[in-house]
């Protein structure tokens, strides 16, 4: 990899700029390819596009010689042959918001000394200062070697960085068709795309962000790790499209719709791609109405603490996911005082700690956490019960 620094003016980045959306951004008269395939989309806040010009702005001092703060180092790519000469690597971020202000795109506030919410449009400004913004030299570091080098070296600068997310990376490293194919179908649109239309209320994350597309590749792949996914990826990387994900991720959302037809907040962001993979052929829409009147119980259940695990609880009756209420320390010690410091069963005496407080009715029968529905247990005996409980709802 042979990597130069050069000195570019923001007039020549910004010369032709032209942005469409997924028909893509380019600029520097034409030859900077801005968002190349593995290039995640524009994700700068207001305030963050305003800090770039902001510092691309300081330093002015009319009459004087012009002052240049730094800016961050942008990266770019030298290509050999193509519609373009170069494309970025890292920077994309600061060189449209730059690119966009030039453009007239956005003003901002408190340039060249201005209060804060006198925001000014480049068209706004004076010529002198309009020109201390074109002639500000933004630190390009441009890279030459194979395609394999520019993309290692492109994971590398992002992990440093931490500007990337993880999936922002993977789709860098495994970038082609079925990438580009994929950020159309899981990224693209914000949220008017099809994916959060159809799933936007069972998912969580930054769709902008391919957060989307990291839960969904988790799911098909069976695992939540990060090489579960780039197997997946690194399969279908020279896929022509991405059908095969688009059509699984439909088919666990409509799952979903069949069997738990009622929407709730609380089942954003569900292992839904687990659940449909376990149970999926077990619960079909026939088994809906059973199933949602079992979620509105628990739903008003005060035993239930953790309310985004019982349609997870509902499916496997476990009943870990429901993290139901325990006793406290005060009822502890009432019950065991009740027993004379004996255990309830074996009624051997036992320190208070080292001993279990049980429900005497277990809550799936309808015991409560409440006082007379406590004894305390040592642990032989309260094992031997669980156990004889497990044994029971597993029908043995």
């Amino acid at each position: 990899m042979k990597i130069t620094e050069e000195k570019i003016p923001v007039r020549d980045l910004a010369q032709d700029y032209w942005e469409k959306n997924e028909r893509g951004v380019f600029g520097y008269g034409g030859r900077l390819n801005i968002r190349p395939p593995y290039q995640r989309q524009f994700v700068y806040k207001g305030a963050q596009q305003a800090a770039v010009i902001q510092t691309v702005a300081a330093g002015y001092h009319p009459g004087g010689a012009p002052t240049y703060f730094p800016l961050n180092l942008i990266y770019w790519a030298k290509l050999l042959g193509g519609d373009f000469d170069y494309e970025t690597m890292d920077g994309q971020q600061r060189t449209i918001s730059i690119c966009r202000y030039v453009d007239g795109g956005f003003a901002v506030g408190g340039l060249f000394g201005r209060r804060d919410n006198d925001a000014m449009a480049f068209y706004n400004l004076p010529a002198d200062q309009q020109a201390h913004i074109l002639d500000y030299p933004l630190t390009v570091y441009v890279c030459e070697g194979t395609d394999s080098e520019k993309l290692m070296w492109f994971e590398r600068i992002n992990i440093a960085g931490e500007q990337q997310s993880p999936q922002e990376l993977r789709s860098a490293v495994f970038s082609g068709p079925w990438v580009s194919a994929a950020r159309r179908d899981f990224c693209s649109g914000g949220n008017a795309s099809a994916a959060h239309r159809l799933g936007g209320n069972y998912m969580k994350g930054k769709i902008d962000r391919q957060e989307y597309l990291e839960t969904v590749l988790k799911w098909i792949g069976g695992g939540n790790t990060d090489e579960a996914i780039r197997n997946y990826m690194r399969v279908h990387q020279h896929d022509r499209d991405a059908e095969e994900l688009w059509a699984y991720f439909k088919s666990v959302i409509r799952w979903v719709q069949a069997v738990f037809p009622e929407e709730n907040k609380l089942m954003r962001g569900l292992a839904w791609g687990d659940m449909h993979r376990a149970f999926g052929a077990k619960f079909t829409a026939a088994e809906a109405p059973k199933l949602q009147r079992e979620v509105n119980k628990l739903l008003a259940d005060d035993e239930v603490q953790r309310r985004q695990g019982i349609w997870e609880y509902v499916l496997t009756r476990d009943e870990k996911h429901l993290n139901l209420r325990l006793f406290d320390d005060e009822q502890k010690a009432a019950a065991y005082a009740k027993q004379d410091k004996k255990c309830k069963v074996c009624m051997l005496p036992f320190a208070l700690k080292e001993m279990q407080a049980d429900h005497i009715t277990p809550w799936v029968k309808g015991g409560k956490t409440e006082l007379e529905n406590c004894q305390m247990l040592c642990k032989k005996c309260h094992d031997h019960k669980t156990a004889a409980q497990a044994r029971e709802r597993a029908g043995k």
